[in-house]
């Protein structure tokens, strides 16, 4: 069993993993970290300009003009996003629930984080009035917020915004002064890219968003920590060191001492490149984990319980408020017992809501797919072939255990 709780956590030492893809490293990209070896040197802060050029023609193949310019790489998102909101400053508003890695940062650098509730149909991004009235509160009680945090392909709900709200979020925000960036680490994972429209809020507020992704969503290894933010296109010869958002990130980043690793390096910027051999594993991932998520997506409702549909990610948020007696009669009567009852019971990480931003009291577990997927790298690469993985075999069993578990709590 993977370790998932050690004793003694704290709300910064301990997070829960990244749901992984459980899928081994392509051939292509381990040559080319293992051609780097020998390399000595890390990148530059910020990165250097071959792993900039490549973050750059993947935003320009996604509609968003950028160059080189306009991009920052460091080694991981938790990093970057650490010194985004150093070179910010002011108060953070985040969705509720929200990733378990947000609100660390913001409590590292001392910073309040305000949570907004998130409107019925989706999560990653705040309903807009809920927005504005926390916003107008914060400042009446003395607050400064200044940054918005979201996502449009979210974690942990595992849920994309319809458009519609994502502008009248940002619009929201931006008429209040608040600066957004957006978290897109999971944009490449959509379970059905043909029937899912996913917006990015730099195509909306172009002048007020920078964008976040962290390349082990789908393109790279999770154990190559490497992540890269756009900025809103700037002129250079207006840019002041002092009000340049860029260049305050990269003094913080230099202050760290967070660099990209050299053998890394050369490696993530071919996956950000997109070659067809990254792009069809992302692709098939992608939808495979999806019906995966839709496969555990049943099997929640019919034990009773609550849930959104998961539109991305290797993820989905249930909601067990439904089966709470039962769980009372186990002595379950949080997220927290939840979490422990639930990653003992399955074998595997099942953080609670808590972890989320979600309150203690309320049931909400995140569930990974990854669970399913096989105990074997045989049958873990039999899944990923699979046109239907959910009928296998193993995976099939792996689902009647996940629907016991949940069916005995009732």
């Amino acid at each position: 069993m993977r370790h998932t709780a050690p004793e003694g956590r704290g709300p910064v030492r301990y997070g829960p993993p990244a749901p992984d893809t459980g899928l081994p490293v392509l051939p292509g990209l381990a040559a080319l970290l293992a051609a780097a070896a020998g390399r000595t040197a890390p990148e530059p802060p910020g990165g250097g300009p071959v792993l900039r050029e490549a973050a750059a023609g993947y935003w320009w193949r996604r509609g968003l003009r950028t160059h080189a310019e306009d991009v920052v790489a460091a080694p991981g998102a938790p990093t970057l996003l650490l010194a985004l909101i150093a070179a910010h400053g002011g108060d953070l508003l985040l969705p509720r629930p929200c990733p378990a890695w947000w609100t660390p940062q913001a409590r590292l650098l001392g910073r309040p984080a305000y949570h907004v509730p998130t409107p019925a149909e989706c999560g990653g991004v705040p309903d807009p009035y809920a927005l504005l009235e926390t916003v107008r509160r914060v400042r009446a009680e003395g607050g400064d917020p200044r940054v918005l945090l979201l996502s449009v392909a979210d974690d942990p709900t595992a849920t994309v915004p319809p458009p519609e709200t994502v502008r009248e979020a940002c619009e929201a925000a931006v008429a209040e002064g608040l600066h957004v960036i957006s978290d897109e680490t999971w944009r490449d994972t959509l379970h059905d890219p043909q029937d899912t429209l996913l917006l990015s809020p730099a195509e909306m507020c172009p002048e007020d968003v920078t964008v976040l992704s962290d390349l082990g969503g789908a393109l790279a290894p999770a154990a190559w920590p490497c992540a890269v933010a756009r900025f809103p296109p700037a002129d250079p010869s207006r840019a002041d060191r002092w009000t340049d958002r860029r260049a305050r990130t990269l003094d913080v980043l230099t202050a760290l001492g967070t660099v990209v690793p050299g053998p890394v390096a050369p490696a993530v910027a071919h996956a950000l490149d997109e070659p067809e051999d990254v792009t069809v594993r992302a692709r098939r991932a992608a939808a495979v984990h999806g019906r995966l998520a839709a496969a555990a997506h049943r099997t929640v409702l019919d034990a009773g319980a609550l849930g959104r549909p998961p539109k991305a990610g290797r993820h989905l948020y249930a909601d067990l408020g439904p089966l709470r007696a039962g769980l009372a009669a186990r002595g379950v009567t949080d997220s927290l017992e939840l979490e422990s009852h639930l990653s003992a019971r399955l074998a595997a990480p099942v953080p609670g809501g808590h972890r989320f931003g979600d309150e203690l009291g309320a049931l909400r577990v995140r569930f990974g797919t990854e669970m399913f997927l096989g105990g074997t790298e045989e049958e873990r690469a039999e899944t990923l072939g699979a046109a239907r993985p959910e009928e296998l075999p193993h995976v099939a069993r792996a689902l009647k255990e996940f629907g016991g578990a949940l069916e005995e709590l009732r």
